[in-house]
Formats: C-alpha cells, structure tokens, sequence
C-alpha cells in the first residue's frame, strides 16, 4: 500500500470506534517521498487530514498535501504566539500543486513533530486525564514516562512547537496527554503509530477503571431517576415543541433527543449542576455544545406547566448569562455574538435535546456532550474535574480562523432547519412532494398507512437525518397524535405539514353508498382536520410559525360527472384552508392549498381502480385517460406528481411569505375550474 493509502486505512480504524476520538474530532498524518514534477527531484511532503470532515469516512480527497521542508521552514519567520494565527495563511505557501483540501489549525503539530507518522485524538479517557485537577501527576502515574504532559495550549503553531520540543527531548516517549484538550501519538510506521495512539487510550481507561471511585457524580437525588420508556418519550414529545421554540430565538433549529443511560444517570446524581456550570473542556466539544448546557433543576414527577414555565425562566436567564459571557470576554476585533440559545437543554429523568442547523449536527452536538459526560467522570472518579477557563473558551469559540471556517460552509437551503410532515406520502404526489422538501433542505417524516412502505420512501429518499417513515391512519385520532410525536422525538417539532392523504371512488349519485361517502369524507375532509388540528398544536407551542398545506382538487371548484363524493370532499378541505387561514394567522401559521387536476401517471388513485372508471366515464382507454386530462387543458400538458411537487415547494420556500388563505391551481389551465 501507498503512504497515503496507510494513512486512510489508519485514520478509518481509528476514527470508527468513538473510544478513540468523536466524530470529525482529530486529524491524522504521514511524511513521504515524491516526485517533484517539476525538477524531477525527489521532495519530502506532508499528508495531514484537512479543516474539516471525518477520520471514519475520510477519503484522499481531504488530506491536504504540503512541502515539508517549506511547513518546518515556517520556523524562521514565526512571528510569536500573539500573532500566531497568521500561521494558518502561510500554509498556503507550503501547498504541493494543487494541496487537497484545506490545511487545519493542527497542520504544525504534525509538521513539526519530527516522526514520520503523527495522531492526534480526542478520546474521552485521555482527555478525563488532560481535564483532571491534577493531570499532569495522573499522567505520569498512568504511563510513566513512555507518555508526557503538555500543559494547555490553544491549537495553533506554538502548541506544534510545544509538542515537537517535549518529544524531541523525551526521545522514549510514545506521546503525549495535551492538557483540557486530548492526546498525540507519534511512530516511525503507521502500524506503530496507530498502536501507540491505542495503547495511550487502553492504557487511560484502564487507570481509571482501575482507579476511580465509586458514583464519580455523587450519589443518586432522590427523586431524579428516570421516568420509564414510555413515559421519557410521552413527556419529551410533549416538551420538545417549547424546547426547540426556546432554542431556536436566535434562529431557527433541528432537533436531537437522547434518553440513553449515561445521560440520565448524569441527571440523577447529585453533582450534575456543578458539573455541567463547569462545562465542557476539549474544543471540539464545547465548539458545538457551547460552553455549558441550560439544564432544567425540577423533579421528573414536576406537572408539565409548571416544567414548561421554568424552561421559559431558564431561558431567559440562559441568555442573559451568555450574554455577560460574550460581553465579558469580546474585544473590538471578535466576531458578533452568533446567538444566545443554548444547544444543549438537560431534562433530569427524562433525557438530552440537543439542536443545530440540521439534524445531523443536532445529533453530533448531543454524541459530543456525552464525549463531555465521559470526560467528567473520568476525570471526577480520579480527581476533580477542571476544565478551561471561560476566556479560553472564548477565544476559540469566537475565534477568527473559526469564523473564517463557518464562512466557508455553504449557503443554507432554502428549507433548511425546517420540519416537514407529508400525509400518503409512501407513494404518488406524496412521495413526489416530500422528495422535493427533502432535496431543498428539510428534514422530512413520510405518514402512511403502510409502515413498510413508509419506511422505505424515507430510506429511499435520504438516510434518518433527513427523512423517517412513520405509520399514521389519517382517520384515527389517537395514530395522528402518535405520528406527531414521532416527528417531534425525530427532529424535535413540525413546521410544515402537507394534507395529502386521499381517495377516490367515481359513482353516479344513485350509486354512491353511504359507505362510499363516508370513507373519503373520513380520510380527507375528517382526516386533513385531524392532521391540522394536530400540527397547529405542536406549532403554537413552538412559537415559529409554520405553514399547512391541502392538497385539495380542481373538482374541489368544477362540477365533473360521476364524483358527489369525492368532489364534495375536496370542497370540505378548501373550505377548510380558508377557515384556517383565517384562525392561525395571528401565530404566523400559513395555510394554503393547491388545486391538481387529475394526476394519472405515478398515482395512487388512479392505479387503485379509480382510473378505469373515469376513463369509462369519459369514454377514453385508460392508458390513454392522461392524454385525454391534457388536451382539455388550456395548456395541452398533463400534471404530474412533480408539478403538484412545485407548487409545495413555491408556497412554503421563502419567497411567499405574505401569502395565506391562496388556492393554486396546478392543472394546466382548466377554464371551468379557474377560481373567483
């Protein structure tokens, strides 16, 4: 194998297992020899993991390539720890051809060290040493002197000159603990290096196995333990809506919920408020869980109003904190205050609700603050848990090369951080419009009948940080409060519900069955009530706004043959987007409704009888009834579901925010149905 193929297969055992460094957490490197296709010489470069991704899923294409011999060069014309951070645009100048991905912050600790191979990671058990009270006596306990300490430095050029010092003068050293932050190992074979880095971390936790006292946290508040699955998840459900409402004052947010044991034997013991005051230490974690956690300081067993005014109070005083915060520590040079919400929000006997700008990151910020759990009980069942301070934190958190990174990352989509639900949406236009609000941003839940056939949809269209299938009987009011709360434990509210869900039975009148009348006025006049009623609740009580959507029909205004039930139906449902519209707009909740024409290819409906018998009504072959829709049409084009798609799309993307109580016609142009 190449150097650069040992160096990848390296960093994705290292990075696959979460003992050894969280996720995008570390950054691994080699030295070797190439070509220089210019003069034809041999050059010594430097492949290092670049700003940014994952060393579980990293790829050659995010190593960044340098001249080693320009990176250690770098030395001469260092301009001191006050001015470090002019570093990082040198090593722009040390680049070979093109370079890869864009260097890090770490670039010099892996340059500088003079072994060919260089980890550095964010394990919890060597990072509970780095944040102990007496970590550095720990250190040398734990290894001897085969691991040294390096006292806490922010990531830049002089940490790489630290480390590469300590090394050189400690030559039996295998690596090193870097104090509040994690571990760097170092070995003159990737082999050797990546069995360095695991011994430092099998060798931490043994200790602390080995060493550690009895409930680090102290022992367990009476009255703190947690409620049981099914009451953790009803109160969450119930929660969340208000949580994320709180979390998102700033701007909006996707949420995350964990009610695994380590969190909530964290909540129930009795040092859990000092603890999470204290924060977190390492950058990696309290750059995406800030610094401290909001963490509500009421009993399980407490009535759910009483919670719920509480959180408001904690908020707001959550924000005033973080305001003193910043103002505290901020100079004229410092980036603006980014937002004052907190991303972590801790409900003892219940769990965590973790938030970000998508789902992924919410999930992220939550696996880091358990990183954060683990490193505090390390670090307590040995010593006392210390951090760094505030003014350390900040200085990273509002860093100028960390801005520069946010800057970097490309422009939000215009659904982004937006909760979508899509009734019968397994299938047809359902499935069309929930593809389309998944492809522009959203993170989407699929509701239909058929729990199956849900589930693959949503596979199909994205993995669960972007859409889940749930089973929801539109006509059934206990399964819609069910679905709702599962997309609330999902992503942590709903902001975007579309009323899909339908049927279609075409009779004469003298042939329609009160039978026949009944189902389809329980699943779309009975059942889009339900779907709304259920989705205004969630929103009211996030306090975001939203938009409802009905999916309604041309028939809903045109008198056709053969349809007294569907047609008065659909009729029911626009009359319900007018009423609603009306109701909900004082909490900027939107209702609008769209008015296809008969959609044949890719239909539900129509391949479950209903398009035989309107052809036959209209005297037409049924393979051919969509041609037949469209040259009745002002247009002469047949509707699709990606066209009632579209029309989604254009009520709730941003550009109609004004917008509420419409009716869109998507029916090529249908004279009779024309609305007045």
């Amino acid at each position: 194998m190449s150097t650069i193929d040992d160096l990848i297969a390296r960093s994705n055992r290292l990075g696959a297992d979460p003992r050894n460094t969280n996720y995008a957490g570390g950054n691994t490197s080699a030295k070797g020899t190439e070509t220089d296709p210019v003069t034809g010489e041999d050059v010594e470069l430097l492949w290092v993991k670049g700003s940014g991704g994952d060393l579980g899923t990293l790829k050659p294409a995010g190593l960044a390539a340098l001249r080693l011999d320009r990176v250690r060069a770098l030395k001469s014309v260092y301009p001191g720890v006050e001015r470090e951070d002019e570093m990082v645009a040198a090593f722009d100048y040390c680049l070979h051809g093109k370079g890869g991905a864009a260097p890090s912050i770490d670039t010099a600790m892996h340059g500088l060290v003079e072994a060919p191979h260089v980890d550095h990671l964010h394990p919890d058990s060597g990072i509970a040493l780095a944040t102990a009270a007496d970590g550095e006596e720990l250190t040398r306990k734990c290894f001897g002197d085969r691991v040294v300490w390096v006292p806490w430095r922010r990531p830049g050029f002089q940490l790489g000159l630290d480390i590469a010092s300590i090394a050189s003068a400690n030559p039996q050293a295998i690596g090193c603990i870097l104090g509040g932050h994690g571990i760097t190992a170092w070995g003159d074979t990737s082999e050797e290096s990546e069995a360095r880095s695991l011994e430092i971390i099998r060798t931490a936790e043994q200790f602390l196995a080995d060493n550690g006292r009895d409930e680090p946290f102290g022992p367990a508040l009476d009255g703190f333990g947690p409620l049981s699955s099914d009451d953790r998840r009803t109160r969450a459900a119930a929660l969340f809506p208000l949580i994320r409402g709180l979390a998102s004052t700033d701007r909006p947010q996707v949420g995350h919920f964990d009610d695994s044991s380590v969190v909530l034997d964290f909540l129930a013991s009795a040092e859990h408020t000092r603890l999470a005051a204290l924060g977190t230490s390492c950058p990696d974690h309290f750059l995406r869980t800030k610094v401290r956690p909001m963490v509500l300081d009421m009993a399980p067993s407490s009535p759910l109003e009483e919670v719920a005014s509480r959180l408001r109070e904690l908020h707001a005083s959550y924000r005033e904190d973080y305001a003193r915060y910043y103002s505290e520590h901020a100079d004229a040079d410092s980036p603006a205050m980014r937002g004052a919400d907190p991303a972590i929000v801790l409900v003892p006997g219940v769990g965590m609700f973790s938030f970000g700008a998508n789902k992924q990151t919410a999930r992220v910020a939550g696996e880091f603050y358990i990183n954060a759990i683990n490193v505090m009980r390390g670090a307590e069942s040995v010593s006392t848990y210390a951090p760094i301070d505030e003014r350390e934190k900040f200085r990273i958190e509002y860093w100028a090369l960390e801005e520069a990174k946010l800057a970097r990352m490309p422009a939000p989509k215009p659904l982004a951080t937006r909760v979508a639900l899509v009734t019968g949406a397994a299938s047809g236009i359902g499935k069309a419009i929930a593809t389309r609000l998944a492809a522009e941003g959203a993170c989407v839940v699929i509701a239909d009948l058929s729990l199956e056939k849900a589930a693959a949809a949503a596979a199909e269209i994205g993995g669960l940080d972007v859409a889940v299938g749930i089973a929801a009987d539109v006509t059934d009011e206990g399964q819609i409060a069910a679905g709702f709360a599962e997309a609330v434990l999902a992503f942590g509210g709903v902001d975007l519900v579309v009323n899909n869900a339908g049927l279609s039975i075409s009779k004469p009148l003298l042939d329609t069955t009160l039978q026949d009348w009944d189902l389809q006025h329980n699943v779309m006049a009975r059942g889009s009530f339900l779907v709304s009623r259920e989705a205004a609740r969630i929103m009211i009580e996030q306090g975001m706004g939203g938009d409802i959507v009905y999916i309604s029909s041309k028939n809903s205004v045109f008198a056709g043959p053969n349809n007294i039930a569907y047609s008065a139906t659909k009729a029911d449902q626009a009359h319900q987007v007018r009423l609603l519209a009306a109701e909900l707009g004082d909490h900027g909740i939107r209702v609008n409704g769209i008015n296809p024409d008969g959609v044949v290819r890719g239909s539900g409906i129509f391949a479950g009888g209903w398009g035989a018998k309107r052809a036959a009504v209209y005297g037409v072959e049924e393979e051919k009834l969509g041609e037949y829709y469209a040259q009745r049409t002002l247009l002469k084009r047949e509707v699709l579901p990606e066209h009632v798609a579209n029309a989604v799309f254009a009520l709730t993307g941003g550009e109609l925010t004004h917008t509420t109580g419409l009716h869109i016609p998507v029916d090529a142009g249908v004279a009779a149905a024309f609305l007045r």
